[in-house]
């Protein structure tokens, strides 16, 4: 849409007022127009909904890992929580200046994402029914995903590109999302990742055999940057400089003329849209890079996709970040970077990789090591919080939290000489000072002498943020004349009157097959510790003592573990019903957990919830951390003494 003028604005609002229809000529510029095709499903929301009904989350400062690194301006960052949510919180920090490239330019230079396409549903019914329900399916995920590339979109510095990495379930339909969200104009490039392994299981498909991937490849704007990158020849095409001139120079004579190899070699050639000299973990599945993380890409890969698309200092996003391949590429280039998950799987297997990233491979000569320390870089949760953390806080760091968890807006004003901190909408609100005034309670008596003051110059609705300990009653909201006094407790669920939507948490997954499974979680909660109790004990190996092999190894057995949800309606969940899995590091330093093994609940259920390893894994001190499904953590340190040993039958 064209840009009006300021004459322009101010004569369409005078029309306005006068109630005078306003000229045609205006309808282009004030109306976006229909695009000549888009794709239209169920719930297709608009991208201005999508822009403002999004709720912004605060991000809590978890743990900071210091190692020397970039200016005082910028830490890198990597962020627990629904990305759709944190896209929006990029977003005002984007238009708050606080999120720059190295050379001053706002917002994100480069995204790389390769979303979950999680098409397993578990359906009983006709094949009319379940092809009706696929649909339903797909329109969400759909939905799912345009939603994050229309902040994306807002986030990308105006010489920013993006990369969406697809397989082949959806790719027909993301391509006409991005080309109605970025425009058809913008779009650059399809490439084609060569992945093919023609041997083992998919020698058994009934038809061609899949052997690729693609990525899309879409600018904001005309002017991106881009660096032309160049491969070595291969060796059949070296093979044909078979000629020799009189100075010693190999050449060809080819159709364009004669050719000389060592012009050709410094040169060297230029990368297609075919990239079949990169090769996945189905080619290589014996790589030292591998994680054990589903979905796990190679860093050539990334590699490629981050030196053409952006430059030393430049911010690189992946909101999708899983196993951390696009920020520890990022981190050896020398750009920034962030990082967004919802799984806490994914976010103990970055902080693994990132800490030990320099005895992973070198990307220039991958038989040497990086040998650098990771620079700084600071974990985030955003959506679940560590309400201790939160009442530790300065006052003025803890008000600006507060009104942040609310979706308030930060501006003090007075109404009577009292100070009041935000607006909700148009109402004002008010954070209880409990640091302050350490003795008061907000009761009825608080209410009554603040309406005595504020009366009726405050409208119909008053917001007070308040310590939940600190209330003394249980109502929502008290009326006083024509206004309601809503509290709105920390911690506490969200008052459905603010938001219209209820409040879904994030799931943590329970088998491997979900780790990439979508969700959008709406608000925010607070850490709850689960309550475990376990037996700890040595066993002889299962099946190893029938075999005559002997040997002992450590058992966990899980015999209680129940999530304390804070919640209006009661929720009723059997024991062992939330947990969503245990991970252990074999050599807990007593500072950092290196995650070194994962057990789903869904395969510790087959055994009665134990918890099974060998003896000698640990080394001094083993560190178990045992996660529900909302995301909340139990933690214990235990040392090799605290296994009894069991006598055996």
């Amino acid at each position: 849409m064209r840009k009006l003028s300021d004459q322009e604005i101010e004569r369409i609002l005078t029309l306005l007022r006068e109630g005078k229809p306003l000229p045609e000529s205006y309808k282009a510029d004030l109306f976006e127009t229909r695009k000549e095709y888009e794709l239209t499903y169920a719930e297709k929301s608009r991208e201005e909904d999508i822009l403002s009904d999004t709720l912004a989350v605060p991000l809590q400062k978890f743990k900071t890992f210091r190692n020397g690194g970039h200016s005082n301006d910028w830490t890198n960052t990597l962020i627990f929580g629904d990305n759709l949510q944190v896209l929006k919180t990029l977003l005002e920090m984007k238009k708050n200046g606080e999120l720059k490239n190295a050379d001053g330019t706002p917002g994100v230079r480069l995204v790389y994402i390769d979303p979950p396409f999680a098409t397993r549903q578990e359906f009983r019914g006709s094949q009319d029914q379940k092809a009706y329900q696929d649909k339903i399916v797909g329109a969400r995920f759909l939905e799912f995903l345009r939603k994050r590339l229309v902040f994306l979109r807002e986030l990308l510095s105006e010489d920013g590109s993006i990369y969406v990495h697809l397989d082949e379930k959806k790719g027909h339909y993301i391509k006409t999302l991005l080309d109605e969200v970025f425009g058809e104009q913008y779009f650059q490039r399809e490439i084609v990742w060569d992945t093919r392994v023609l041997s083992g299981f998919k020698t058994q498909a009934e038809n061609w055999i899949r052997g690729h991937d693609v990525l899309l490849f879409y600018s904001k704007t005309n002017n991106f940057i881009f660096n032309k990158l160049t491969v070595e020849h291969r060796q059949e095409y070296i093979d044909r400089f078979n000629k020799v001139d009189k100075e010693g120079r190999k050449y060809f004579d080819g159709r364009g003329g004669r050719r000389y190899l060592d012009e050709v070699m410094e040169k060297g050639k230029a990368i297609g849209d075919v990239w079949d000299d990169i090769m996945s973990f189905q080619q290589i599945p014996t790589s030292t890079e591998k994680m054990g993380y589903p979905t796990q890409k190679p860093e050539a890969l990334l590699n490629r996709i981050i030196k053409a698309s952006s430059n030393p200092g430049d911010l690189v996003l992946d909101c999708f970040a899983g196993s951390g391949t696009t920020l520890a590429v990022t981190e050896k280039l020398g750009r920034r970077w962030i990082g967004v998950d919802c799984g806490k799987l994914a976010i103990y297997t970055m902080q693994k990789r990132l800490l030990n990233i320099a005895d992973s491979k070198d990307l220039e000569n991958p038989k040497k090591k990086y040998g650098k320390p990771c620079k700084p870089f600071t974990i985030y949760n955003a959506g679940l919080y560590d309400y201790g953390m939160i009442k530790a806080l300065p006052w003025e760091q803890y008000r600006e939290f507060a009104l942040k968890l609310f979706q308030c807006r930060n501006e003090k004003h007075e109404i009577s000489k009292i100070e009041l901190d935000g607006y909700l909408g148009a109402d004002s609100v008010m954070v209880f000072n409990y640091q302050k005034h350490q003795d008061a309670v907000l009761d009825r008596n608080f209410i009554d002498d603040l309406h005595k003051y504020l009366g009726d110059r405050i409208g119909v609705r008053f917001f007070i943020i308040a310590p939940a300990a600190s209330v003394q009653f249980l109502e929502d909201y008290i009326e006083k004349g024509r206004t309601r006094y809503f509290i709105l407790r920390i911690p506490y669920s969200i008052i459905e009157e603010i938001h219209n939507r209820g409040f879904i948490k994030i799931k943590q997954p329970v088998s491997e097959t979900d780790v990439n499974d979508t969700v959008d979680a709406v608000g925010f909660d607070f850490i709850q510790t689960p309550q475990v109790e376990c037996q700890y004990f040595t066993d002889d190996k299962k099946g190893q003592l029938e075999l005559g092999k002997g040997g002992r190894e450590c058992v966990i057995e899980i015999e209680r573990f129940e999530s304390r949800i804070i919640s209006r309606k009661p929720l009723d969940f059997k024991n062992l019903e939330t947990l969503s899995m245990v991970m252990l590091d074999y050599d807990f330093n007593g500072e950092v957990f290196d995650l070194d093994e994962v057990f789903y609940a869904e395969n510790l259920k087959k055994d009665s919830y134990k918890v099974r390893f060998a003896k000698g894994k640990i080394k001094s001190k083993i560190m178990i951390i045992y996660v529900d499904i909302f995301g909340n953590e139990k933690r214990e340190v235990k040392v090799i003494s605290d296994f009894k040993n069991k006598a055996r039958e």
